[in-house]
């Protein structure tokens, strides 16, 4: 097979699945000006279009300079494309940009030179390009740009660090990190103003965007960049992937979804069955995924596909149980049924599902499933309405998400998912401040308790009710309940994760840190910033500084604004003598902590932090108010 060396660009939609849930016509109309945009930019910068698959452009180039100029071109008219557009339909690229040694087959090319590439563009801020190393040492001198080093990042299957540059390609953004900026001699003869140079540049862009160029290639599609197959569990294990809305109203995204959601909750109750967390997969949602590849990645055998149309009262879905290690199909059926037979027909799914996959039940577990969480057939859309907002984590959204749920224990007040939801939406309403009334917290722990009296086999209930006690300051109660709520779901990831949390803070540590493995494991496509922070957390308490270190690099390298992260770091940085690097991160956690001061901060955390070592938190605070006082003197 013949091999080159070649520059390597790799792009895709960030939050695409997202868009497609709001509007799937909008989005391809969008994803379709956008394409033709990167392709003409591809072509002017003499580069070569391999592929596109879905919202995914893979190209590559001779010359290394011309790959990074048309990723830098391609964002600069993508802003300005969407700044023409409707905040909900605005699309942003990422992009990774690698120069490494190739196979080639025929018009298609493989290997970890196309690899690194594309872990580059899953890395970057969306509207931005990360470059590895290789690219770096050769354009650093010949463009003029910021660079911001990342440092070395492990990617998935590839068995080295890489070393990761940001592109910064606004002058001064590259403020507090190491950049070199290299200006063109014409610039430096004076012999443009800066005016001038922005009307060129907005030629440009146009000229780019309505020249009629050869038209690009678009049949064809590599195989994806190979995840390493994780291993089965010694239980039979399932995906459900998110159940495909064949409604003509795109609006109708929220019921399909919601189907897909409370059969991985449900299934996610039966001991002896492996359930893989509801964020893991639907980051599959709309993607053209072969079974056995989703299987490879999730470390599942089986998968479940389907599909619903909700049209007035009646309700059709399709579901298929496949095996994912050969692609063979174990069943396949559909269902025709008035809305008020949906639970019906779930139940039916799981005891095919149990059937196929040889899981014995009590007759108690029957029983369980056979279970019709509200006999109200408004009050279950309005909840499926809500759980979007639920998931938001934001004021509104949450807010949003307690009117819904309030009608619907209007409409039937023994719903108990709908009690739970309140509680859960009143929770996040508390811990970030957004309602400190005294009164809340015993509003919201009747409001739990109610959700485990009206439901008491529901893990999600009782995962409620332990948070509820944490609130109360009861930490022996909310781990029950956590316990309890393990033990009624033990495939739910969140169960893992909050009862890890309750653990953590009684200074549980070695238990703590298995039960956020088991979540992770659960939920293995989907990063999660709060379980990792944790292992941190945990890892720092353990002594395992290094460890820790290196955990909150990753949180912060995929979430920047991560503010916990960086107040952590900085202590990890103090403890260790590293007074500079301490001071920074200070500095970065108060930015992000304002208009609070230091003294909010404070009551905010006597308020929350109800951890065993809570007074020396009040020790940290002083640490961090001192780190963040030297480096305001400093600047």
């Amino acid at each position: 097979m013949e091999r080159k060396l070649t520059a390597i660009l790799c792009a895709d939609v960030y939050g695409y699945s997202r868009l497609m849930g709001g509007d799937e016509e909008a989005t391809l109309v969008t994803l379709t000006a956008h394409r033709k945009i990167i392709d003409r930019l591809i072509g002017l910068h003499h580069g070569r279009f391999v592929n596109s698959a879905g919202d995914s452009v893979l190209a590559e180039f001779a010359s290394v300079v011309e790959a990074v100029n048309c990723a830098v071109d391609i964002q600069t008219a993508l802003k300005a494309e969407n700044a023409k557009l409707p905040s909900e339909r605005r699309m942003e690229f990422r992009i990774g940009v690698n120069l490494g040694d190739v196979m080639v087959e025929g018009d298609q090319i493989y290997g970890d030179g196309v690899n690194v590439a594309a872990r580059l563009e899953s890395l970057a801020d969306p509207g931005g390009i990360y470059i590895s190393e290789t690219i770096y040492q050769q354009v650093k001198s010949k463009l003029p740009l910021g660079w911001q080093d990342l440092g070395a990042q492990q990617v998935k299957n590839i068995a080295e660090p890489v070393r990761v540059f940001r592109v910064l390609m606004e002058p001064g953004a590259a403020a507090g990190t190491v950049t070199r900026r290299i200006a063109p001699n014409y610039w430096r003869a004076g012999a443009l103003s800066i005016a001038g140079v922005a009307v060129i540049l907005a030629v440009a862009i146009v000229l780019v965007q309505h020249l009629s160029l050869k038209p690009q290639p678009t049949h064809a599609s590599i195989p994806p960049p190979q995840k390493p197959a994780l291993p089965l569990p010694n239980i039979p294990s399932i995906a459900v992937l998110p159940f495909a809305n064949l409604s003509n109203d795109s609006q109708q995204n929220y019921f399909s979804d919601g189907l897909t959601e409370d059969l991985i909750t449900d299934l996610s109750k039966v001991p002896g069955l492996f359930v893989v967390s509801r964020n893991s997969v639907f980051t599959y949602k709309s993607k053209p995924e072969r079974v056995e590849q989703i299987g490879r990645e999730l470390g599942v055998r089986y998968v479940l596909e389907g599909s619903a149309r909700k049209a007035g009262d009646q309700v059709r879905i399709t579901a298929q149980l496949v095996d994912a290690t050969n692609g063979f199909h174990i069943w396949a059926d559909h269902y025709d049924q008035p809305l008020n037979n949906i639970f019906q027909v779930q139940d039916e799914i799981r005891q095919k599902i149990v059937f196929a996959l040889k899981v014995k039940l009590s007759p108690e577990e029957r029983e369980r499933f056979k279970y019709a969480p509200t006999n109200s057939m408004e009050a279950y859309d309005l909840w499926l309405r809500a759980m979007p907002f639920m998931a938001s984590f934001t004021k509104e959204g949450e807010r949003e998400a307690r009117r819904l749920c309030t009608q619907a224990t209007v409409l039937d007040p023994n719903y108990s998912s709908a009690f739970w939801c309140l509680a859960q939406t009143s929770i996040i309403d508390w811990f970030w401040g957004w309602n400190v009334d005294p009164h809340e917290v015993d509003r919201v722990f009747a409001l739990a308790q109610q959700a485990v009296a009206l439901d008491d086999s529901s893990p999600l209930a009782h995962m409620g009710l332990g948070d509820a006690y944490k609130i109360k300051r009861l930490l022996d109660h909310a781990i029950a309940e956590g316990e309890k709520s393990v033990a009624l779901g033990p495939s739910c990831g969140s169960c893992y994760g909050e009862l890890a949390e309750h653990l953590m803070c009684a200074g549980r540590l070695a238990q703590a840190l298995e039960l956020l493995k088991k979540a992770l494991r659960l939920d293995p496509a989907f990063y999660h910033a709060d379980y990792q922070f944790d292992l941190a957390v945990v890892h720092l308490k353990m002594g395992k500084r290094d460890q820790a270190t290196d955990e909150l690099k990753q949180v912060l390298f995929h979430q920047p604004d991560f503010t916990f992260a960086h107040a952590i770091l900085a202590l990890v940085y103090a403890e260790t003598g590293k007074e500079k690097e301490a001071r920074t991160e200070a500095s970065k956690w108060l930015k992000l902590v304002r208009p609070m001061t230091i003294a909010e901060v404070r009551e905010w955390t006597r308020r929350n932090y109800v951890c065993t070592d809570s007074a020396e938190w009040e020790h940290h605070l002083d640490t961090l108010q001192r780190l963040t006082t030297a480096a305001a003197q400093n600047d």
